[in-house]
């Protein structure tokens, strides 16, 4: 059960708590003109100006162990076929070549490595998450600020400064559209990451709230992803757009150019177009108080987050049967109506198994194991894999909570075995470790087939917030320069 807890009204919440919550006492109260609403752009804008590294420094841990999963799963795909793809794509285009391509040594142009480091974030369904929003907040984000910190001298304080600001943005817009407008078909990820790319990339360029209000409504005219295209390459690219379009948006901002200051929430902005009115109360309450990456999880499995329950009891059920597999009868799979919708699908291909119900349930029961390699292609044909899958049934359980699932066994025997699992492993109840998420770093060095360093990788994320050249310390990391390092020690 979620349990929400009231939270005293900061400066930049407190006056539109009051207004919404203002009673006419009578008639005459109704003649009486009512407060505007709030600009969105300028009331977040005001917040990132004046944030400095003394307001988020209490968040650099958790800042620096989402940096560290993003780095884990931008290794894993670096040489996916899409990656390659997308590189081929850019590489005739891209300008001087400024900005870090991870799991690579060929550098490119701030824009392309923005767009090139999201979507391998991205691919594998392995990145960070917001669980109100179901947001993956490091990949836009990090990929633009990564790839701006190296055109400019920043420090790792200042980087990771943008970057804690940039989630709180990103989320906080998403807080106020949530559930509606992911349900309405819009990625959230990339729809809202835009947002916080741009707020994060205005801070590091040094503009002002003016400025960055600026950047914010650009963006709104940037956001665009569906999640039709979930089970498809198409997906990245808007996440890689989200990435590439928010630093593009702070970068003509930094120009002089402007965007209305009702680009999100006025009568034919972003969230009335793509949406519903949007929850102002939800987007400014806590603002600089309570802080939206403090409720960032990390994934033990490479797939969407509402099937880890799902995997997680497969994986109790298996040692429960003592592995014999092929006792099993029929397996029923209970969750919610968003288990239902994003799950109970077909599956032909590796994206189809990595948002699929009866895939999770076969790598759960089978392999006893659902990393990179169990939802790779070769074992999503498997003729083991699919012959479990076909006995896989999903039913609705609107009681259960979203992300909470059941699932029950019946054996060849008549015997009924049931777990249900609400809190599932990397979530906030039962969060991944430090050693977890290195080791998730170094198992995405071997299966992405990248000649990076996974320990120096580890070692540059954790000592970030004392680098006094964040570009270099990116820099660094490529095998080349590395090896140059070394031999001149």
């Amino acid at each position: 059960m979620i349990v929400r807890q009231a939270v005293k009204h900061n400066i930049w919440g407190r006056q539109f708590a009051a207004d919404r919550h203002k009673v006419r006492e009578n008639e005459e109260d109704a003649l009486v003109p009512q407060d505007p609403i709030p600009s969105v752009s300028k009331t977040l804008a005001d917040f990132v100006a004046s944030s400095s590294w003394a307001n988020v420094e209490a968040q650099s841990g958790e800042a620096r162990r989402s940096i560290l999963n993003f780095f884990a799963t931008a290794l894993g795909s670096a040489r996916d076929p899409v990656v390659m793809a997308a590189m081929r794509t850019l590489a005739p285009f891209s300008g001087a070549g400024t900005s870090t391509v991870i799991g690579h040594s060929q550098p490119m142009d701030a824009l392309c490595a923005s767009f090139l480091n999201a979507i391998s974030a991205n691919l594998l369904d392995f990145d960070d998450t917001h669980p109100e929003t179901i947001i993956h907040p490091a990949a836009p984000v990090a990929a633009a600020i990564f790839a701006l910190a190296e055109t400019r001298n920043l420090s790792g304080r200042e980087v990771l400064t943008a970057f804690i600001l940039g989630v709180d943005v990103e989320c906080r817009i998403g807080n106020a559209v949530s559930p509606r407008h992911y349900a309405r078909g819009w990625h959230i990820t990339s729809t809202c990451g835009i947002f916080g790319a741009a707020a994060a990339c205005a801070k590091l360029l040094g503009l002002p709230a003016e400025g960055i209000a600026n950047a914010i409504g650009i963006a709104a005219s940037q956001s665009a992803g569906n999640v039709e295209n979930l089970p498809s390459a198409a997906k990245n690219v808007s996440v890689g757009n989200a990435a590439r379009n928010g630093l593009f948006a702070a970068l003509l901002a930094q120009q002089g150019y402007e965007a209305a200051p009702g680009a999100i929430e006025g009568p034919l902005g972003w969230a009335r177009t793509m949406g519903d009115e949007p929850d102002l109360f939800r987007l400014f309450d806590g603002l600089g108080k309570r802080w939206e990456i403090a409720k960032n999880t990390y994934k033990p499995y490479p797939a969407g987050i509402v099937f880890h329950s799902v995997i997680d009891a497969c994986l109790l059920l298996r040692e429960r049967i003592d592995r014999n597999v092929d006792q099993i009868e029929f397996v029923t799979v209970q969750g919610s109506a968003l288990l239902l919708a994003r799950g109970d699908r077909p599956v032909n291909n590796e994206r189809d198994a990595r948002v699929s119900i009866h895939h999770c349930v076969a790598c759960g029961l089978l392999l006893g194991a659902a990393g990179v390699t169990e939802f790779a292609n070769e074992t999503v044909v498997r003729p083991d894999i699919v012959q479990l899958r076909q006995k896989v049934r999903a039913a609705l359980d609107a009681q259960m909570p979203a992300g909470a699932a059941r699932v029950t066994l019946r054996l060849l025997s008549g015997e009924v075995l049931t777990e249900t699992v609400v809190s599932p492993r990397g979530s906030q109840a039962a969060p991944l470790s430090d050693r977890d998420l290195e080791e998730k770093l170094r198992d995405g060095v071997r299966t992405g087939q990248s000649d990076w360093d996974a320990d120096r990788v580890i070692d540059a994320v954790w000592r970030f917030d004392t680098s006094d050249d964040a570009g270099h310390l990116l820099r660094s990391l490529r095998p080349a320069l590395a090896a140059r390092d070394t031999s001149s020690n």
